[in-house]
């Protein structure tokens, strides 16, 4: 069996038009929880999509590393913000957890791409469960 190389469709941290819009929020009171939250992702947010998995680096300092294949994905939902040119997106797992991808830039392009490999991946997994044993 062949090995397919990893290629990365997108990798990076989160929209710079979220943290420009949440800086600007930060200059009355009632914008700087979001503000805060804005910086934090900016600082240490990162998200990385390939064509095997998606991974996403985040919590405080970098700390958390959450790495999903595509066969685990059920559904996703995508939500658009900053009028519509970046976007948050729960991508929900089989097991019924969930995995949380805020102000993902092009996200769209990603929910489209992401469709694209969950599809594949539920066709290979179905054409593996009906072999049989060969008489």
């Amino acid at each position: 069996m062949k090995a397919i190389a990893e290629e990365v469709f997108y990798e990076g941290g989160p929209a710079k038009g979220d943290l420009i819009i949440n800086l600007l929020a930060g200059l009355t009171l009632i914008g700087l929880p979001f503000t805060f939250g804005a910086v934090v992702r900016a600082l240490w947010l990162r998200f990385k999509i390939t064509n095997r998995r998606i991974s996403v680096t985040g919590g405080w300092l970098g700390r958390d590393k959450t790495q999903v294949v595509y066969s685990q994905i059920a559904e996703v939902r995508a939500v658009p913000r900053g009028l519509g040119s970046w976007g948050d997106m729960v991508l929900v797992m089989k097991d019924g957890a969930r995995l949380e991808m805020r102000s993902l830039p092009g996200f769209r392009e990603t929910e489209k791409f992401i469709l694209q490999r969950i599809d594949l991946a539920s066709d290979k997994s179905s054409d593996d469960s009906s072999k049989g044993f060969a008489a």
